[in-house]
C-alpha cells in the first residue's frame, strides 16, 4: 500500500533539493540540443536506476568513494563541454531534425551522464535516509522518483524553450563554458577531498 503522505513529503525534500542540483543544468543543456522525448527516457531512466539503488541499499551508498564520484563525473562535464564546443558549425535546422538524433544515442547520453553524476549524490542520499527512516521503500521510491522526473522535465522543456528566444549558437557556448565550469569544481572535489 502507498502512502499519499509519506510519497508528498519526500516528493516535496527531493524536489527542492534536486532543483539548484547540476543535473537540472544538464537537463537543460541536452534539452537544447536534442530531441527532448529521447532526452528524458534516458534521464528518467537513470534516474529510475538511482532510486531504487538508493532505496535498496539504504545508507550504504553514502560510504562509496566520493573522490572517484567526482572524478567521473568532472571528466564526464568536460567531455560534454569539448564536444558542445567541437559541434559549433551546426545550423538550428540541422540539430532539430529527428532524424539526425539517433535514439539510443541521445537517451544513452542522457542516461550515462545521469547515472555517473548523481552517484552518491545529496538526492540519492537523502532517499536511502527517507527508506530507512519511514520504512515505506514504495512510498518513498515513488516520491523520489517523481520529483525527479519533475526537475528533469523542468530542465529540458526549459532549454527548448530558450531555444525559441535565444540563438542556438549563444546558447552552446554557454552551456559549453557551464559544462566547463562543472567539469573543474567536480574535479576539484575529487582532488581536495
Amino acid at each position: 500500500m502507498i502512502s499519499f503522505t509519506v510519497t508528498a513529503v519526500v516528493f516535496g525534500v527531493v524536489f527542492l533539493a534536486e532543483l539548484p542540483d547540476k543535473t537540472a543544468l544538464a537537463g537543460l543543456v541536452l534539452g537544447t540540443r536534442y530531441r527532448a522525448s529521447y532526452v528524458f527516457a534516458g534521464v528518467a531512466a537513470a534516474f529510475a536506476l538511482h532510486v531504487a539503488l538508493a532505496v535498496a541499499a539504504g545508507s550504504v551508498l553514502t560510504l562509496l568513494p566520493q573522490q572517484l564520484v567526482h572524478a567521473i563525473t568532472g571528466v564526464l562535464f568536460l567531455g560534454g563541454a569539448a564536444v558542445l564546443l567541437r559541434n559549433k558549425d551546426d545550423d538550428e535546422e540541422e540539430i532539430r531534425r529527428p532524424e539526425n538524433q539517433s535514439f539510443w544515442k541521445v537517451a544513452g547520453a542522457g542516461f550515462m551522464l545521469i547515472l555517473v553524476a548523481e552517484f552518491g549524490d545529496l538526492t540519492q542520499i537523502m532517499t536511502a535516509n527517507l527508506a530507512a527512516r519511514y520504512d515505506d521503500p514504495l512510498s518513498v521510491g515513488l516520491g523520489a522518483v517523481l520529483a525527479l522526473w519533475a526537475v528533469a522535465g523542468l530542465g529540458i522543456v526549459g532549454g527548448k524553450a530558450l531555444m525559441k528566444r535565444v540563438p542556438l549558437a549563444l546558447i552552446t557556448k554557454i552551456a559549453a563554458v557551464l559544462m566547463l565550469g562543472l567539469g573543474v569544481w567536480s574535479l576539484w572535489e575529487a582532488v581536495s577531498a
